[in-house]
Formats: C-alpha cells, structure tokens, sequence
C-alpha cells in the first residue's frame, strides 16, 4: 500500500490523515521509509507512528505484515503505519540499535514511546499499541 498524501518536511506543514473520497472516513495509512525519509515519513508525522523495523528474508517479519496492516485498518485515524527495511535502511537500524528483527517501536511526537522484538498476533499487536497510547 503506497502512502496517499505524504508529510512535507520543511515546509512547517503535516498531511492529513488520507480519508476515503466518498464517505470521509479515515483510511489505513501505511508507508515506506529509508534512511533518507524517515524524518518526514515517521518522525514529523501529526498523529502516532507504528514503525515495523523488518527484512524480506524474515519469516517472522512476513508472517506479522498481515496483522500490522489490518492493525493499521483497525486504528485507521489514529496511527501510521512505517516499515523500515533495514536491509535498505542500515542508518535507522544502527539508530534504534536493531539487533533483532522485526523490531515494533510506537513514535509519538517523533519520540520512541514503546518498542517490542519480535512477531506478535493482532490482538497482543492491538494491546500493546493501544497501552503505549494510552500511557504517553
């Protein structure tokens, strides 16, 4: 899924979380994000940031894609879906000092305000992003 209205860094301005064109309602908003667009994909984001820290070779990275998304539907309004392929991105891995794979952080504000290792099913996914919200 390809991000519909991206964050413009620099120019003192946020998007707005993309809504559906005939109803209004929020939709999912995944992206992409390297070593060069981190800062305005994720860190200068106006609501908080779900950042999947992940490679294509990593059966555990693959197997939790499927419930980050649908987590992403779930929240639709609420947070921002980031993944990171470290193997493209090795400035955000030395970064985070991402030593395992996948590596979940919540960002708000730009700021790291939970980090997880490892694949989880959706409802743990639900639960940990919904109490990292809840407690910033």
């Amino acid at each position: 899924m390809r991000e519909l209205r991206p964050d413009e860094p620099g120019s003192g301005r946020r998007a707005r979380n993309p809504r559906c064109g005939n109803c209004h309602k929020p939709l999912p908003w995944v992206a992409a994000a390297g070593d060069d667009t981190f800062a305005g994909v994720a860190e200068a984001a106006a609501i908080p940031v779900v950042v999947d820290m992940w490679a294509p070779w990593c059966g555990p990275c693959r197997a939790v894609s499927p419930a980050l998304e649908q987590l992403a539907q779930d929240l639709a309004g609420t947070v921002k879906l980031v993944k990171v392929n470290v193997d493209e991105a090795p400035e955000l891995q030395q970064r985070f000092t991402v030593q395992a794979i996948p590596t979940l952080m919540v960002l708000r504000d730009g700021k790291v305000i939970a980090r997880q290792a490892g694949a989880m099913p959706l409802p743990a996914l639900r639960d940990w992003v919904q109490g990292a919200l809840a407690q910033s």
